[in-house]
């Protein structure tokens, strides 16, 4: 192998152990296994951005960050969550992980503190700052003024790195306890299960992280198909800025039944969905599956009063799905809703009343026939007359290696396993607490076709909130979500958060392996 073939291996790991983006897999032209010519290596660089929680000034957010500790990931790092502005990045605050004055920004636990860079520039100081990978970090905020958060995290902070944004608002359309993960930025969102009703106030967030503007496109599609829109296509997102759109201004069609496409043509973006109801509460529609012709929809919980399902086929084909509940007892065809038939470019729904019936359950959907791809999500509704609150489940990817979800309270949080084609163990690891503890870890059998509802192993002396990492261990794909409770009896609600894999990990050549194919 000559030089400049052994330069550009070099480069391409660099690139991949540094950005957690890039991967290299060589093809296999000359018969033998080059499988193993590729290494899992931690990423070293990660970001997320979270959007701004609420106007309403009764909001009460909470802000937790956790890093999974992470085999072979660097013996240093860094973590911050700052909020978004229009300064350039160098005017970023930062944190080493220490909460001692004399490093980088001390957090106090309050958004809108500012913090002064050698030099004389003026730094937002980080919302939260992390101790260490396996202890979980909190901040917080209040009111209905706290803006969109940027966050980065760097050498032992970025594998495995999720922030959960937990708000309870006491009154008001959106009342209840809204949650959600903060999104690593991308060029294309999927939404279905939002609304442009008149009982529904429903908000996409568009949060770039990045130092030059993106363009994003709004497509909104209903029961008819796309809806007319006036303003939808090329909006322009400033550097390190959110922009909060209501859906009812984009287009003048009353629809409870909406798929939000979210395609941006130039940069990246967060993006996430608020949807507020006047009777129903408040919460977070988080970013569907990509398409795809099966698709699981994990975590609904036993007591749900009713799940609406919504579905969306993207391409031009009508896509007929098969509805299959995975409950503790198998799997089982809810009755009166056997299949659903979704036309190409069109949103379908269906109420399922009170599917689940006392057990916990997933829903399955796999295709009739051909595979064609949709995207899919359910609204839950918990709760009976004027105390009923409502949450978003998306479909999910399954757990895959690792996952893991923060701002997990003692007795408030229920976690969701389904295996919906193998039985499959799962070994789940509950963190030391932000403010003391040791964690605790369990292993469980999820069977075939069922979905199994466990309390997270309790971690030892738990002071403050604990992360869950769900690690497959055996056997088929596992999916799951947590189920949170509000811990303020003043503030009945719920939300649910699935946990997709982390993609803590990228594949790395090995220098020391024959890649001459790479030439050729």
């Amino acid at each position: 192998m000559n030089r400049t073939t052994l330069s550009l291996i070099a480069g391409v790991a660099a690139l991949a152990a540094v950005t957690g983006f890039a991967t290299l897999d060589a093809p296999d032209t000359s018969g033998a296994d080059t499988a193993t010519a590729a290494a899992r290596l931690p990423v070293e660089r990660t970001g997320l951005v979270c959007p701004a929680p609420s106007t309403s000034d009764l909001a009460e957010t909470a802000y937790t960050s956790f890093t999974p500790v992470t085999e072979g990931a660097a013996a240093k790092g860094s973590a911050r969550l700052t909020a978004a502005t229009e300064e350039s990045a160098d005017a970023a605050g930062t944190t080493d992980g220490k909460t001692d004055s004399k490093t980088d920004g001390k957090a106090d636990g309050k958004s809108g503190g500012k913090s002064k860079e050698k030099g004389g520039k003026t730094a937002a100081k980080p919302v939260l700052a992390p101790k260490a990978p396996g202890t979980p970090a909190t901040g917080s905020t209040s009111g209905g003024t706290t803006p969109a958060y940027l966050g980065t995290a760097e050498g032992s902070y970025a594998s495995g790195w999720t922030v959960q944004e937990t708000t309870e608002v006491a009154a008001g359309t959106g009342r209840g306890l809204l949650g959600v993960n903060c999104t690593a930025p991308d060029t294309e969102f999927w939404f279905p299960g939002a609304s442009t009703a008149a009982d529904r106030t429903d908000y996409v967030h568009l949060t770039n992280p990045d130092d030059s503007a993106a363009v994003v496109d709004i497509e909104l599609y209903g029961p008819d198909g796309s809806l007319q829109t006036t303003v939808g296509e090329g909006i322009t997102v400033p550097p390190h800025a959110s922009d909060p759109i209501l859906l009812s201004t984009l287009t003048a069609e009353k629809q409870d039944a909406v798929t939000v496409h979210v395609n941006v043509r130039s940069g990246r973006v967060g993006a996430a969905v608020q949807a507020l109801d006047d009777k129903l509460g408040g919460d977070w529609l988080a970013p569907a599956a990509d398409p795809a012709g099966t698709l699981v929809i994990p975590g609904i919980p036993k007591d749900a009063a009713s799940v609406r399902l919504v579905a969306f086929a993207p391409g031009d084909a009508d896509a007929d799905l098969k509805v299959r509940l995975a409950a503790s007892s198998g799997l089982i065809t809810p009755a009166g809703h056997e299949t659903l038939h979704v036309k190409g470019g069109m949103s379908a729904s269906v109420d399922l009343g009170d599917v689940t019936r006392g057990e916990a359950g997933s829903l399955v959907l796999t295709p009739t026939d051909g595979a064609v791809p949709v995207v899919a999500a359910v609204r839950v509704v918990r709760g009976k007359g004027e105390d009923q609150e409502s949450a978003f489940i998306p479909a999910t990817a399954a757990v895959g290696t690792r996952a893991s979800v923060a701002d997990n309270r003692a007795k408030a949080a229920t976690l969701s396993l389904t295996a919906p084609t193998g039985t499959a163990q799962v070994k789940v690891t509950s963190s030391a607490g932000s403010e003391g503890g040791a964690t605790a870890s369990q292993t469980y059998t999820v069977k075939a076709g069922t979905t199994q509802d466990v309390v997270p192993p309790a971690p030892q002396g738990l002071k403050g909130t604990y992360a869950i990492t769900v690690e497959h261990v055996s056997g088929a794909p596992v999916y799951a979500a947590r189920t949170l409770l509000s811990t303020d009896k003043d503030t009945p609600g719920f939300t649910i958060q699935t946990l997709p894999y982390d993609r803590g990990t990228v594949s790395v050549p090995k220098a020391d392996e024959n890649l001459d194919v790479l030439q050729r």
